[in-house]
């Protein structure tokens, strides 16, 4: 171990020793936690989705970054299926060590609790941030062959001929984005559920499904194959696709399609605090490298994650809106 490794254990080792006497100084076991070598052993990184997308990316982007600075293995785990239930009951599950960890889409951990009636988990009293990952303006894809070059066209198109969204995951954005086009416009679009975007975006391309909405790598990859960007979600353009306007732009005024949602990365509750704050600050240490810059450029993702303090803060304002959502539009997946 070299001394820079040692010092910087050791620092962090005599704040955990505070961070867990003030969070729960009654607790033998994070009083003993504290005095531990952290972290011993290797770290898991659950992903709830399959490898290949932005969430998979970005896991292993931070995990390499983690385990360069603390010495030890990070792990990704790939755990896909149900709507990313699987691999958050996964976590849930786990010991609340700071050695378990997981990654999804904002919906699968904000509206899953409306948009399911029984979970094998307590998303409030499971599970507990770190932070999110930013996942940057959404794009909003087509088949090339159909007539439409805004979203407001699309509809028209689709009142009059079969049409289907592919999402990658059930209750994720797209889909939340078609049954609400369908509550508006009186359209009858089809939401078909994927494991991940890669698929989706194939059928898409091969004209199975007529429209989509990812990331704008996972768009790019059939871009020149048969999909076109009509629009992308969020308050400002794509900086990949500066020409393509916004569906605020394009005047829907719905409050989903302003919202920008991330990748949460979350921890079992009762993860000692010191853990949570060091595991953010390194995402924070993380985006400001090389390798982080050219992955948000590759994905055209222009802002970053937040420590712990800023992340809980954007979690209690943002959450009870996603879940208002979930809750207006109705949807029940089970």
């Amino acid at each position: 171990m070299t001394m820079k490794r040692f010092s910087d254990r050791r620092s962090f080792l005599q704040t955990a020793a505070v961070a867990a006497t003030t969070v729960a100084a009654s607790t033998p076991w994070v009083h003993a936690w504290a005095q531990t070598k952290w972290p011993a052993k290797p770290i898991r990184i659950i992903v709830a989705f399959p490898p290949g997308g932005l969430t998979d990316a970005l896991a292993r982007s931070y995990g390499d970054h983690l385990a360069t600075k603390l010495g030890v293995p990070v792990i990704i785990d790939n755990k896909p299926g149900a709507g990313a239930i699987i691999g958050i009951d996964a976590a849930a599950k786990s010991p609340a060590d700071g050695y378990t960890l997981v990654m999804s889409t904002s919906g699968t951990f904000w509206q899953n609790r409306i948009l399911y009636s029984k979970l094998p988990y307590n998303l409030d009293k499971d599970l507990t941030p770190v932070t999110v990952f930013p996942s940057g303006p959404l794009v909003v894809g087509i088949n090339d062959k159909i007539p439409a070059n805004t979203m407001a066209e699309f509809v028209a198109w689709a009142k009059k001929n079969p049409a289907s969204m592919g999402t990658y995951a059930p209750g994720s954005y797209p889909h939340m984005v078609a049954d609400q086009t369908n509550r508006v416009h009186g359209t009858q679009i089809q939401s078909v559920h994927y494991r991940g975007e890669a698929p989706m975006w194939l059928d898409v391309a091969s004209g199975q499904s007529q429209i989509a909405i990812g990331s704008y790598l996972a768009f790019n990859a059939v871009a020149s194959r048969g999909v076109r960007a009509i629009g992308v979600t969020g308050s400002y353009r794509s900086p990949k696709l500066p020409n393509v306007p916004t569906l605020m732009e394009q005047g829907d005024t719905a409050k989903l399609v302003t919202l920008e949602g991330g990748l949460p990365l979350v921890a079992p509750a009762g993860t000692p605090e010191a853990v949570l704050k060091l595991l953010a600050d390194e995402a924070v240490a993380w985006s400001n490298t090389d390798k982080a810059a050219k992955l948000r450029e590759t994905f055209a993702i222009p802002n970053k994650p937040k420590n712990l303090a800023g992340t809980r803060k954007d979690w209690e304002g943002e959450v009870p809106v996603w879940i208002k959502l979930a809750v207006d539009l109705g949807i029940k997946l089970d």
